[in-house]
Parts: C-alpha cells; sequence; structure tokens
C-alpha cells in the first residue's frame, strides 16, 4: 500500500544511505508498534464488541471497523520482515499480491466504515424519530457487508499491478505500471474515493453534530467538541500526508531530485497511515460508555478468577459471577431510575408507590 519499494533500492550518496538507513530502522520500531497495539487493541473489541456486548447498531460498526483494523495490523507483519531485510521479498508473488490487497481492501473498509459511523451519528442526532424507526442491526449488517464488497472491488486493481522482480539481486514487492497514466489513475482513485470523499462527508456530520451539540449542558459540550476534533485531525493527519507523498512519487520519475524527498518522507507517511489503525479504537470504541462498562466488568472478572486460590477457584468463579450480576442489575436500575421523569409520580399519593428490588410499580 505504501511507496514502491523499489525506488528505495537506488543509488544514493553515502549521506543519503545513512539517512535511509536510520529512517529505515524508526520505521521497523514504529511498525512493530503498531503491530503490538494494532493486534491487541482491535483484538480486545472484537473480543468485547462480538461475544460481550448486546448487537446493536453501534456495536455493527465498531466490530466491523475492528475486524477491518486488525487485518491490517495483523499483514504488516509481512512488512517489518521485508523492511528489516532492506525491502527483499522471501514470500513469492502470490503473497506480494495478497498481502497488497488485503492491506488496500481494509484501508478502504475501515475508511468506508468510519464515514458511515459518521453519517449514522448525524442521522441520530438529527432526525431522531425517523432513526429510531428505521435504523435496525438488519440493515446496519446488510450495510457492513456492502462496505466490504465495494472496499474488495476497489482494492482488485493494486492487487493486479502488484508483482515480484528480482531486477537488483533481491526480489522486491512493487507496483509494475504498464504506463505512468495508469499509475496516475490509480493514486488519483485512491485519493479521491479514499480520502476526499470521505473526509468531507466526515467533516460535515461531524460539523453538524457540533451544532446540534450547542444545545447540550456545558460540560458535554465541551467533550462533544474534544471528541469530534479529534475524530477529524486523527483521519487528517494520518492519511493525508501518505496520498501526498504518493503524488510525488509519480512526479519522481521525472524528477530525480524528489527521490530524496521520497526516501526520507514516504516510509514517515505510511508509518502515519498505519497508525490510524490504531487510535480507531480509541477514538470510536473506548469512547463508548457500554463499551467501557463490559470492559471493565470482564477485566475484574479475569483478574480475579486468576488470582482466586485453585482449591476456591469453582466457588470464587460463582460468587463472583452472583456478586457481578447483583451488581450490575443495581446499577443498571440506578440508571433506570435516574432516567424516568419525576412529573410521572406527581399525582399519585406517595403511599401508594413501593419499590420492590429497585423497580418502582404501583398497588
Amino acid at each position: 500500500m505504501g511507496t514502491d519499494n523499489s525506488t528505495f533500492n537506488a543509488t544514493q550518496s553515502p549521506e543519503q544511505g545513512a539517512a535511509s538507513t536510520h529512517i529505515q530502522t524508526a520505521s521497523i520500531v514504529i511498525y512493530c508498534v503498531i503491530f503490538i497495539a494494532g493486534t491487541l487493541g482491535n483484538g480486545l473489541v472484537i473480543y468485547v464488541t462480538g461475544f460481550k456486548m448486546q448487537k446493536t447498531v453501534d456495536s455493527i460498526w465498531f466490530l466491523n471497523l475492528a475486524i477491518a483494523d486488525f487485518l491490517f495490523t495483523a499483514f504488516l507483519i509481512f512488512s517489518i520482515i521485508s523492511l528489516s531485510q532492506s525491502h527483499r521479498w522471501p514470500f513469492g508473488a502470490f503473497m506480494c499480491k495478497l498481502n497488497t490487497f488485503v492491506s488496500v481492501v481494509n484501508m478502504f473498509a475501515s475508511i468506508l466504515f468510519l464515514t458511515a459511523m459518521s453519517l449514522d451519528r448525524c442521522l441520530c442526532i438529527w432526525v431522531v424519530v425517523w432513526a429510531h424507526n428505521k435504523r435496525t442491526v438488519i440493515k446496519a449488517q446488510l450495510i457492513s457487508a456492502g462496505i466490504w464488497v465495494i472496499a474488495g472491488v476497489f482494492s482488485t486493481p493494486y492487487a493486479t499491478f502488484r508483482t515480484v522482480s528480482a531486477s537488483t539481486g533481491n526480489m522486491t514487492c512493487y507496483y509494475e505500471f504498464k504506463t505512468n497514466e495508469s499509475k496516475w489513475t490509480l493514486y488519483t482513485f485512491r485519493f479521491v474515493m479514499g480520502f476526499v470523499i470521505p473526509f468531507l462527508i466526515i467533516v460535515m456530520s461531524y460539523v453538524s453534530i457540533g451544532i446540534r451539540a450547542m444545545r447540550m449542558p456545558r460540560t458535554r459540550r465541551r467533550r462533544s467538541r474534544r471528541v469530534i476534533f479529534s475524530i477529524i485531525f486523527a483521519f487528517f493527519i494520518c492519511w493525508l500526508p501518505f496520498h501526498v507523498c504518493s503524488f510525488i512519487e509519480i512526479k519522481a520519475v521525472t524528477n530525480p531530485e524528489l527521490w530524496t524527498i521520497v526516501r526520507i518522507v514516504g516510509p514517515l507517511t505510511v508509518s502515519l497511515a498505519f497508525l490510524n489503525s490504531c487510535l480507531n479504537p480509541i477514538l470510536y470504541v473506548f469512547m463508548c460508555e457500554e463499551f467501557q462498562k463490559k470492559f471493565r466488568q470482564s477485566i475484574c472478572f479475569v483478574l480475579e478468577s486468576a488470582l482466586a486460590e485453585d482449591h476456591l477457584s469453582f466457588l470464587s468463579t460463582r460468587s463472583m459471577s452472583s456478586t457481578f450480576s447483583k451488581a450490575s442489575q443495581k446499577s443498571d436500575t440506578a440508571a433506570t431510575l435516574d432516567r424516568i421523569d419525576p412529573t410521572i409520580y406527581e399525582n399519585i399519593p406517595e403511599s401508594t408507590v413501593i419499590i420492590t428490588e429497585g423497580i418502582p410499580r404501583t398497588e
């Protein structure tokens, strides 16, 4: 998905060679951090949203976004191995195409899911009644399946042009374009469909949400602004440099002086693009209150079960399950009482209202 690896094998001065070595080492470290953080973070999100949370429209978005980012970061191991061997590709032609296809398809899928989530949140804020009646899990699953199909169609040409060559003595995986125009076409298509249109939709959606958030209390309004700014800023910073560097790479074919910029800036922009897959779980999922609740319950249960004495493990597990169930019921009941409009009971005599197990009923 990144810049053409074959371009880094061009003749370069000793100073440029030393700079390229340092950048390559830094890229390997960054890739390893992204690989570990991305697989663990997105894997945790997949576990919680897929097995612990109730199936809702939001959980469907979170789950598919996490799957896209998980596959994106998991296949990063091939790029790490190749980069550690000075861009030598030891995995063969099929894995060269497959790695590119998986990387690009999940890039498009991740971006499209972010766009769908932004539109969905905007509709929930502005057309509440319509969203309440029309938003269903089935429709979210169908839209998610459509996004994966679209991402696969968009990514097929990039895998087609990917090939393996031994022209420099080592096997390298790179793009082989028949003409420069075909390269311009694919890079422009990726820029428009993978950045410009999604970015405009995301910005307009969250600006609309921000306008609506002006009616919220001051504390919630500040938090909403921080979240909106973080989402837009992360998307812009992570992806714009990558697309700009891709166009600079095309111009470098006729301007050798630009190769220095590509060698230095290229790996850094690719690292930023990969970093977005680590930020998505933090920005979109860990800010979800339901996810935080399920996450804390799961972690506490696992830790207490692991630290329990062996001869009491079965009893401790059952008692902890009962405790968590009661605590969850009490917290849910308290939250329900907090949401009940007090005016409901204004015309009911006090003696007729009875609280049984935390649930209000009347005799």
